[in-house]
């Protein structure tokens, strides 16, 4: 495989992760270390927003915020900056989650949240705010404890400026309270490109880059798989399946043998649900358009496998988890988790257009929808005692004690936000054992 041009080698013979860091010139050259969601209502920006940022490099002889530049992944390390000529540093390499702001695909937002280290929250300058998908997605990415948030007031070239200041005060007072509270509001227009250097200065002094764990067992929870072959390809052409997702800890390798939880899931004549896991092996690590050798916590990852493609076909292995054979956590069919549940609906207005709708307590036998990681599935609330709930999930789970859930109820034909709550205990599945090769 070619390599970019200027990009850092990767030797797996020399590989020692207890050496790496999300900065190492290996690791940045290459892939992205941290994960930036777009969140907001539909048609605020958000796509458009990523568009205009593509990766972060600075010069350090130009005054700010010009001195920041983006960048595709493919560009080589040390540029000539375009205004004084001198070499530009990498200080950044960032992949983009961009998150639906339609309100029946809240489910996606929230899978997307489960792999953010930051996010850019979207309000268009000529609406008013908050709109509702505005405080539903600030609610997901506060129960999935994100906490460095850049608040982008875009559109801001269709308003004048008196109608800009009256949504920027109206803005403070929407975050008021919430774990925006405090964070930038920059004025943008992603159309034009305006301050989009300013945003990128943001990014690199407002959101760190998280501390990760380059030395446990490899784990990473998928959120995208597709097949890669084209229609009508001959037998000996075809390709394996491919995962895409996120590494949470540890470090993925080319040849690697690895294992998917829970795996391929049925039913047995009595009814009972079956799991079994999937076995493979690495044949291909990218992150767009960068081959790797390796593949470290951070940003988005393309996994190519052995397997058959069409267990990887149209996101058949959203939610599973990919990693070390034999290392991955336990897969659970029933959840105990204590739970807390929001006063209100968000993002959905009464009949009058007034008061947000209550939330009611749960009920036994009631079917909710949970986010775990990146993991969708439906579960039958079986037990509810105070501030604790047993569930019996639709699809089996690979998750641990501890994780956080997001909780959400059928209102109105849509799912909606209820609450969010923790693990405490499951039932756990009994998984069959890995075949002699």
């Amino acid at each position: 495989m070619s390599k970019a041009k200027g990009l850092r080698e990767q030797d797996l013979a020399t590989l020692d992760p207890a050496k790496l860091t999300p900065l190492s010139p290996e690791v940045i050259s290459r892939q992205a270390t941290i994960n930036i969601g777009t969140i907001g209502h539909v048609a605020h920006g958000k796509s458009t927003v990523v568009k205009a940022i593509t990766g972060v490099q600075t010069c350090p002889t130009c005054e700010r915020p010009s001195c920041y530049r983006t960048y595709s992944s493919s560009k080589e390390d040390s540029p000539a900056c375009e205004f004084c000529g001198g070499p530009m540093d990498l200080i950044r390499h960032v992949s983009f989650v961009d998150c639906p702001g339609h309100d029946i695909l809240m489910a996606t937002m929230l899978n997307g949240a489960a792999v953010m280290d930051g996010a850019l929250l979207l309000i268009a300058a000529n609406e008013s705010c908050p709109q509702p998908q505005t405080s539903e997605h600030l609610a997901a990415v506060e129960i999935m404890r994100l906490k460095d948030i850049i608040i982008l007031q875009n559109k801001i070239d269709l308003v004048t400026e008196a109608t800009a200041q009256n949504q920027h005060e109206a803005i403070q007072k929407f975050i008021q309270g919430t774990i925006a509270d405090g964070a930038p509001v920059v004025p943008i227009s992603a159309q034009l490109k305006y301050n989009v250097d300013v945003v990128a200065e943001y990014i690199v002094k407002k959101i760190p880059v998280p501390v990760r764990d380059f030395v446990s067992p490899p784990q990473m929870i998928v959120i995208r798989s597709f097949d890669v072959n084209k229609p009508g390809s001959e037998v000996d052409e075809l390709k394996g399946g491919v995962a895409g997702g996120s590494i949470l800890q540890g470090v993925l390798r080319m040849g690697q043998e690895v294992e998917v939880r829970p795996g391929i899931i049925t039913k047995d004549a009595e009814g009972r649900v079956r799991c079994l896991p999937i076995y493979s092996r690495i044949v291909g690590l990218f992150t767009e358009s960068n081959a790797l050798q390796y593949a470290v916590p951070g940003g988005l990852i393309g996994v190519g496998l052995t397997v058959d493609p069409t267990l990887t076909r149209a996101d058949r292995l959203v939610g599973q988890v990919l990693g070390e054979v034999g290392r991955l956590p336990e897969v659970f069919s029933e959840l105990e988790i204590n739970f807390f549940l929001l006063r209100r609906l968000l993002g959905v207005r009464s009949k009058e257009g007034e008061k947000q709708s209550k939330v009611t307590k749960l009920s036994k036998g009631e079917v909710l929808m949970l986010n775990i990681g990146s993991m969708c599935t439906g579960a039958r609330v079986l037990a509810v005692k105070h501030d604790l709930a047993k569930l019996q999930l639709t699809t089996p789970v690979c998750t641990k004690e501890g994780e956080k859930v997001a909780l959400s109820r059928r209102v109105e034909k849509h799912w909606r936000l209820i609450g969010w709550g923790q693990i405490q205990k499951g039932l756990k599945m009994d998984l069959p054992p890995r075949p002699e090769d």
